[in-house]
């Protein structure tokens, strides 16, 4: 971990709440976890990349908005409304936001058109990577659990075109003349052999149905998106991507694992039965990885890990921990917007609230 968390941890907890309460008196817990989760990711730094929208408006209240936001992930507001109640009748929260009085919050219709701009521009992403970036570089990352997890959107999903059906290749040898039907390669070979940028323009991202089966092996369908997710060690979300909830988890495999590569040194990458592929398996060994990927049935019989794997593969729940902490804490079952844009934004909102505290958790 790096020593300028250590010493930002030391700051908040010796000097900061102290000098708050000295004026606003006594923070609750989530408020000392808001006024923690700020002084690591300082939005400050990032309102720049929100331009338009609400022209007029201070730079200050630029701040206060995204720092609002924020505030809605940890306290796991369902709703915007929720939380202009919640800061109208909490003068200490409204204060560490930015705003002085109640009339100087802005409308509901206002924040609305300042989160459509937060998502356009992409601004949570950027914070979550400069907190990892700046704060996880110097650990060297032993295990990163991969896993994806249901999105539930309030939106009609996407009408899919009817799939054309191709003409069936020719069994046996060509004939004397015949130009032999070359195989098209398959997405992930695709995959394989281009750049992060490509591979994340070709992820499909509009609201559509997605099935899986759950642990009992029922069949569950919803509408909406598949968030993805890398977790490192101590619960830490390293790099999440989203896609339809039809997308099969291992089509995002390879560009996740580019993108976290950009962002720790890692040694072993841990992925269930569902990543069980060549290409997948290659694509962590390009990156100097050790795959440890549960074997796939449906390949034949199941192929057993061998004892010292075994235990590493066990590390795998901190992508389930993951997910079920952004889910029950941090607003991952409250989407309430609509578009892949918002709805990663809003996601985003919470993965940053989560990524700080389990930071500040590793100090403790």
């Amino acid at each position: 971990m790096s020593s300028v968390l250590s010493s930002l941890f030391n700051t908040i907890q010796t000097m900061l709440f102290p000098l708050i309460e000295e004026s606003y008196g006594k923070l609750t817990e989530n408020e000392q976890r808001f006024v923690r989760v700020c002084e690591i990711c300082i939005p400050a730094n990032y309102t720049q990349y929100v331009t338009g929208g609400y022209m007029g408006r201070p730079q200050k209240d630029r701040v206060a908005i995204v720092c609002a936001f924020i505030a809605k992930a940890i306290y796991n507001f369902s709703t915007t409304k929720l939380l202009l109640e919640h800061l109208r009748c909490n003068p200490t929260l409204r204060r560490l936001c930015g705003w002085e009085g109640r009339n100087q919050i802005p409308s509901e219709s206002t924040f609305s058109r300042a989160f459509a701009e937060i998502a356009l521009s992409e601004l949570p992403q950027k914070i979550h990577e400069n907190i990892i970036k700046t704060h996880y570089k110097e650990k060297i990352v032993g295990h990163i659990s991969r896993d994806a997890t249901t999105i539930s959107a309030r939106e009609k999903p996407l009408r899919k075109r009817p799939k054309v059906k191709k003409e069936r290749r020719k069994r046996g040898r060509p004939k004397n003349g015949e130009v032999p039907q070359s195989k098209e390669p398959k997405k992930l070979e695709i995959q394989l052999n281009r750049t992060l940028q490509e591979n994340l323009a070709d992820i499909p991202v509009a609201c559509d149905v997605g099935a899986k089966k759950d642990s009992k092996g029922y069949l569950i369908t919803w509408n909406g998106y598949k968030l993805h997710i890398d977790g490192g060690d101590g619960d830490v979300p390293l790099s999440a991507l989203l896609s339809s909830a039809s997308t099969h988890d291992s089509q995002v495999a390879i560009p996740l694992a580019q993108l976290s590569a950009q962002r720790v040194t890692s040694l072993y990458d841990l992925m269930d039965a569902a990543y069980d592929s060549k290409e997948i398996h290659e694509m962590s060994r390009r990156l100097n990885h050790v795959p440890v990927i549960d074997s796939n049935k449906r390949k034949g019989e199941k192929v057993e890990f061998d004892p010292a794997k075994k235990i590493r593969y066990n590390q795998r729940t901190a992508s389930e921990r993951i997910n079920s902490n952004l889910k029950d804490n941090y607003g991952g079952r409250n989407v309430r917007v609509k578009g892949a844009k918002k709805v990663m934004a809003h996601l985003m909102f919470g993965i940053i609230a989560l990524t700080a505290e389990q930071l500040f958790r590793l100090l403790q």
